[in-house]
């Protein structure tokens, strides 16, 4: 990623920061206002939002200077490891709410009912899904200008949260209206915002997983680029291709062979043309 790029990520990290800063404090103060278990869930995920926005504020940075000689092929997998801390958070974040609900569906069949929530936890969950599902549509165009994996995880990361307010909105909506038998709904809605967390943080950790344990590309990309070798004039017999990606760059290592007429120094422009 070039400074430019870095520095559009950035921007754009840092207006979700500030949006997170801002929905967490509301969402958390409507949850104990409202007494909505699975709005102050919906907070806490709002609160990992804060926390992986500096990593990534951090990891763009150091992801975006150049190569040195102690990091001779750059330092792109700083971002990939990033990526991997947003779902690893992600993750744990989900577990954290899958427990407190579980834990407010026991005290609801032990003790016959719960609290039922607020309606300022109603109207927290419509602003939090209105808000989240603009800046995750922001952040993922912007990802995909400067082709960054990080800033796509945490646009997933927005839409999580929308999700999340969602299932929230549900929750809430209908232990206020439906009456006291059915304040179940709550906490009921924090599980399955927790499912939703553990899906996408196991699809935004698999593939940078995946580049970190130097996993070659797919089989069409190296058939691409055994075509492209093969097509290089003077080429033939291309062999040995092995691939991974560094952040968002490709390594390839590549052996040809060149025709015997040729000179060392026409070889050599072959093999650095097919890099």
């Amino acid at each position: 990623m070039d400074k430019h790029q870095s520095k559009v990520a950035e921007k754009v990290t840092w207006i979700g920061f500030f949006t997170n800063v801002l929905l967490t404090f509301f969402k958390l103060a409507a949850g104990f206002w409202g007494r909505s278990s699975a709005m102050i869930a919906d907070g806490v995920h709002s609160l990992s939002d804060i926390a992986t926005d500096l990593v990534i504020v951090g990891s763009l940075k150091a992801a975006s200077k150049p190569s040195d000689q102690n990091h001779k092929y750059g330092h792109g997998k700083v971002e990939t490891l990033a990526t991997v801390f947003v779902g690893s958070v992600l993750m744990l974040i989900g577990l954290g709410i899958l427990y407190t609900g579980g834990k407010k569906i026991y005290e609801y069949f032990q003790l016959g009912s719960i609290e039922s929530p607020g309606t300022i936890a109603f109207y927290a969950a419509i602003a939090s899904i209105i808000i989240k599902e603009i800046i995750y549509r922001y952040t993922l165009i912007k990802g995909k200008q400067v082709k960054s994996q990080v800033l796509i995880a945490n646009a997933w990361h927005h839409r999580t949260d929308a999700y999340s307010s969602l299932c929230t909105l549900a929750g809430v909506g209908g232990a206020i209206f439906l009456g006291p038998r059915w304040t179940i709904l709550d906490p009921l809605a924090a599980i399955v915002v927790s499912v939703f967390i553990f899906i996408v943080s196991f699809r935004i950790m698999h593939e940078s997983i995946l580049e970190l344990i130097e996993t070659s590309l797919p089989k069409k990309t190296e058939h691409e680029i055994l075509d492209i070798a093969v097509k290089t004039n003077g080429v033939f017999d291309p062999h040995n291709l092995k691939t991974r990606k560094i952040g968002n760059n490709i390594a390839i290592d590549l052996h040809i062979r060149v025709r015997k007429e040729l000179n060392v120094k026409q070889a050599h422009n072959i093999t650095v043309l097919t890099i």
